[in-house]
């Protein structure tokens, strides 16, 4: 692919992994892209490099438009692998003494990832680098999602280089949101389901003092998928919503697994009584969804079931697996509720009560277990606490 004019001077150079199907435990069923911008004025500044095995890709698109070597500065917005990999390449083609431009947490982070003695220049939150006829302000924006993390907006294009914040894993020869359509948007949520969830209050946060400093955007470009042009309010103020965790939406995903489907009769037997009340619910058996696509589910749901059989004293695995994984998320404002079948010791339910309670979980019932498989009356008390679960979330 040839690298892509998004303003004048302004270049994407980034590239595209179509194969990648798993991001550190996250699916990326349609790939991704690591995205590398290159501004030429009368000074030239490349911003972030690429995952290292595709950085002579990298340099081949910069080669498209100017000698690597004329680059003037190196500007790192986040230091995590996928963004820093290639910057021993990078650097060894531009010049090993080039300015690298990093945030001060950046500078510990690449050093320490790096043996190489780069000529860093750490920068300030505010800060500002003339280019010529351009100037950039760096933004710190610590723990979105890595301490080091940071962004470069330029002021006379009004174009935010936004590092992780608002991309996507996606990968397609569409590069901008108004080409693929609305449907980036179930990627973009999935992403900060599983990314930036965590880090909701300072998200928050971040708009609020970006708001406040009257800052506006032309454009928002993400280190990963497609760039934001048509209107880039849009995607901030689908953070906002997210970030505030209200859940306002009549909806509950039942998350479960099973042996030999009693809990599984459990699950959509709730789920019946839940659609009783019209609460939309998606019931998701965890070794046929990916953690990742539940978690997606999970960003917007006002209550989330957990179902799991007693296995050896314990949880069936990947009903702990999942609980893990949404626990190191931090999910705010949830309704929560557990149930399972049992053989003859029935610890599954007390077991996931304790970890939603621990995940401050509004309890909507002790929790139901039911021994063996399920006869008519047990089918009947499942479709009783979806109704009760329902009412709660009506209520």
């Amino acid at each position: 692919m040839k690298p892509v004019e998004i303003a004048k001077g302004i270049y994407d150079v980034g590239v595209t992994d179509w194969n990648i199907r798993d991001f550190h435990g996250y699916s990326t069923h349609m790939g991704t892209s690591y995205n590398s911008f290159l501004i030429v004025d009368e000074k030239i500044a490349l911003i972030d490099t690429v995952k290292k095995e595709f950085a002579d890709q990298l340099l081949d698109k910069i080669s498209q438009i100017a000698d690597p070597k004329k680059i003037d500065y190196m500007i790192s917005n986040h230091t995590e692998m996928d963004h820093s990999g290639g910057l021993p390449r990078v650097m060894h083609r531009i010049g090993e003494d080039k300015p690298l431009l990093c945030s001060q947490m950046g500078e510990k982070n690449l050093s320490r990832h790096f043996p190489q003695k780069w000529n860093y220049h750490p920068l300030k939150n505010g800060e500002e680098l003339t280019l010529g006829s351009r100037t950039l302000t760096f933004l710190e924006t610590r723990m979105l999602h890595w301490p080091d993390s940071m962004f470069t907006y330029v002021k006379e294009d009004k174009i935010l280089f936004s590092s992780d914040a608002f991309g996507q894993h996606y990968a397609g020869y569409e590069k901008f949101d108004d080409v693929v359509g609305h449907v980036i948007m179930s990627h973009a949520k999935k992403y900060f389901a599983n990314i930036l969830l965590l880090y909701s209050p300072l998200i928050l946060k971040l708009v609020e003092k970006i708001t406040k400093m009257g800052l506006e955007f032309n454009m928002i470009c993400p280190d990963h998928g497609i760039l934001w042009r048509k209107d880039p309010g849009k995607i901030i103020n689908a953070y906002v919503e997210w970030s505030k965790q209200e859940n306002t939406r009549k909806k509950a995903v039942i998350v479960y697994d099973t042996m030999w489907h009693s809990t599984e009769t459990m699950a959509h037997a709730i789920a019946s009584g839940l659609a009783e009340e019209g609460v939309n619910v998606r019931p998701m058996k965890l070794r046929e969804w990916h953690r990742s696509d539940i978690m997606t589910e999970v960003l917007d749901a006002k209550a989330v079931i957990i179902g799991s059989p007693t296995l050896n004293n314990g949880l069936f695995p990947t009903v702990s697996d999942f609980l893990t994984y949404m626990k190191g998320l931090k999910p705010l404002n949830k309704i929560g509720a557990a149930f399972g079948s049992y053989g003859w010791s029935g610890e599954s339910v007390k077991l996931i009560n304790n970890e939603l309670e621990a995940m401050k979980f509004e309890m909507a019932d002790p929790g139901l277990k039911i021994q063996y498989v399920p006869d008519k009356a047990a089918v009947e008390k499942c479709t009783e606490l979806g109704k009760i679960i329902g009412k709660k979330i009506n209520g």
